[in-house]
């Protein structure tokens, strides 16, 4: 059993002052059969601490239905953070942005009649509360007052560069406390959201990348005793498609943090190991974060980390050792073994099926006379069909207001146009054949907005859709999450082909002696998604900057493997490569 306590100017831990030397690394970007390599890792490069985020839209994708199996243990994560001699601090929001879908939460949140999240509306508060009471029993005994690793735990995030409400701050510390949350409780915020997003007797914790002098001056402000801690030391950054890929110089980030810890602050890296937005996941900015542009995050969430997303030491590793050896001190020894590499080949695919062909294998179809939203469909994540028939031929007009995010057009299963809510794309002009035609618009989910005040950001089509002025009134509507394309015939499937149009299903097998960690690239394709064995690996795009996807090596066996991909427009080589190395830009 041990005491963590804030005193007047320090932590105190069984009563002495103890510094916080921490690392984020999120359990579900990170397959759990790596967990335990990252987390020597993470002691080998000097850390006591490791951060975590609890992803509430992971956990429960519907309401009540709550999982912590797999790769969402958060209990055996924990446990193996505190088998490593390390300590844990944990951040369960119920908003956590992380850049992860909706900041974390849920998207059945989003159903009509909407809740006001991160609010006092009961709508809201009443579904956080039971999912705190599900969560605290699984992490009360884990608490370092219980002999378990968690020193402290953090209400909300960044709460003051939202909308503030003060009676609902105090109402989530109230859960944690009803929920036996017996650890110090912290905030986070950057510069002067500190005011708005402090609360008595929660520690008020800085965020920055830069210049911590002055996040002191402007913590002092709101806080003038207790330790200073900069919960989120940006020592990397993530990207969005079609930005280039962030990198900052290792030596820069390490002269940063050399004077963070000569103020004799505590911190945490953000990240020590960013891991990957698997499948889904990712979340997406605008509004006032990418002045108005909708900007959905790619699949990687390596960070430009210390350990990058495939678990390997980084120049930023060396520089920010050498620092911790001088300030905290750093285990002796030989450092944790790195994950093997799968050798370089070329994997071809053999079978393809026309996603549209299938679409009745695939889910159940939903009529109705105007557009409904995927979370309405009760879908959180993937892709929706809207279909309907008409009557060519001719030019005309589709206009399709509110999509979200991305819409491919086709007429009887041919391509002719992409609406985009990033270009501001909602119009396309369709060349219609004589007689009655099929017109589907494959709207795909692109990620949620995690930060900002456009936090609520239903997906699918929102507004009317009208063809040559005229309002499309019978639609039939398909919700594909893709989670079950094992349930498709594959057998019956056409061989494939180069410049097969998409939406087109990919399928191919290949066989290795030891499952290995690799790469796997798509040069050729242009957008859509991969899986391997199952596993949704997640998002690719000719737009860059990311060209690769990490395959972790427990993903695959020992013999035969399966990999599918979706191409959303057009299958020019129907073969992808596996690469030692990622490439992302």
């Amino acid at each position: 059993m041990t005491q963590f306590e804030i005193g007047a100017k320090d932590f105190l831990l069984d009563g002495r002052p103890f510094r916080i030397v921490s690392g984020a690394m999120h359990y579900w970007r990170v397959v759990p059969e790596q967990w335990a390599n990252r987390i020597a890792w993470a002691r080998y490069l000097g850390l006591n601490t490791i951060e975590t985020y609890v992803p509430w839209n992971l956990h429960e994708p519907a309401p009540g239905v709550v999982s912590f199996a797999g790769g969402l243990d958060v209990r055996r994560y924990l446990e193996l953070i505190a088998e490593a001699g390390l300590y844990a601090i944990v951040r369960p929001g119920p908003y956590i942005c992380a850049e992860l879908d909706f900041g974390g939460l849920p998207a059945w949140l989003l159903r009509p009649p909407m809740a006001r999240v991160r609010s006092s509306d009961p709508a809201f508060t009443d579904r956080v509360a039971v999912w705190f009471s599900t969560l605290f029993a699984q992490l009360v005994d884990l608490q370092c007052t219980h002999g378990g690793p968690v020193l402290a735990m953090q209400v909300e995030n960044e709460f003051g560069a939202y909308l503030p409400d003060r009676e609902y701050l105090g109402w989530l510390v109230t859960q944690f406390r009803a929920g036996g949350i017996e650890v110090p409780l912290l905030t986070s915020d950057h510069g002067a959201f500190s005011r708005a997003g402090s609360y008595p007797g929660l520690l008020a914790t800085m965020n920055f990348g830069t210049h911590p002098a002055r996040a002191w001056r402007a913590l002092a402000e709101v806080q003038p005793t207790g330790p200073r801690m900069c919960m989120e030391f940006w020592n990397g950054w993530f990207d969005h498609w079609g930005e280039p890929h962030h990198r900052r110089a290792p030596d820069e980030a390490a002269a940063v943090l050399d004077e963070l810890l000569a103020s004799g602050a505590s911190v945490n890296l953000y990240m020590f190991c960013g891991g990957t937005n698997f499948g889904f996941t990712n979340g997406a900015n605008t509004s006032d974060w990418a002045g108005g542009a909708y900007q959905p995050t790619i699949t990687s969430y390596d960070y430009d980390a210390p350990l990058s997303e495939a678990g390997r030491p980084t120049a930023k590793f060396d520089h920010y050792r050498r620092i911790l050896a001088r300030h905290v001190g750093v285990p002796d020894g030989a450092p944790p073994p790195l994950p093997a590499s799968l050798d370089e080949r070329t994997i071809p695919l053999t079978a393809t099926i026309k996603l549209l062909d299938v679409l009745d294998q695939l889910t159940e179809p939903v009529l109705a006379n105007t557009p409904v939203t995927m979370e309405t469909l009760g879908q959180n994540f993937g892709f929706v069909c809207y279909r309907f028939v008409a009557e060519g031929p001719g030019r005309s007009t589709l206009r399709v207001p509110g999509i979200r995010d991305r819409g491919q057009v086709l007429v009887d299963g041919l391509e002719q146009g992409v609406l985009d809510r990033a270009a501001g794309t909602t119009t396309v002009e369709l060349d219609l054949p004589p007689g009655v035609v099929r017109v589907d618009v494959l709207v795909e989910n692109q990620g949620r907005v995690n930060f900002g005040s456009s936090l609520t950001d239903p997906k699918g089509i929102l507004g009317m859709i009208t063809l040559g002025g005229l309002s499309v009134t019978e639609l039939v509507m398909y919700p594909l999450s893709l989670d079950n394309l094992e349930e498709l015939d594959w057998a019956r499937a056409d061989a494939a082909r180069a410049d097969t149009p998409g939406p087109v299903l990919c399928a191919g097998h290949f066989e290795i002696d030891e499952p290995a960690d690799t790469h796997l690239a798509l040069p050729g394709w242009t957008k859509g998604v991969a899986w391997v064995n199952g596993f949704n690996l997640g998002r690719y795009w000719d737009l860059g900057p990311q060209r690769t996807l990490y395959l972790p090596g427990p993903l695959l066996r020992a013999g035969a493997n399966q990999l599918w991909v979706l191409e959303l427009h057009r299958l020019t080589k129907p073969e992808v490569r596996f690469t030692a190395s990622a490439d992302l830009g």
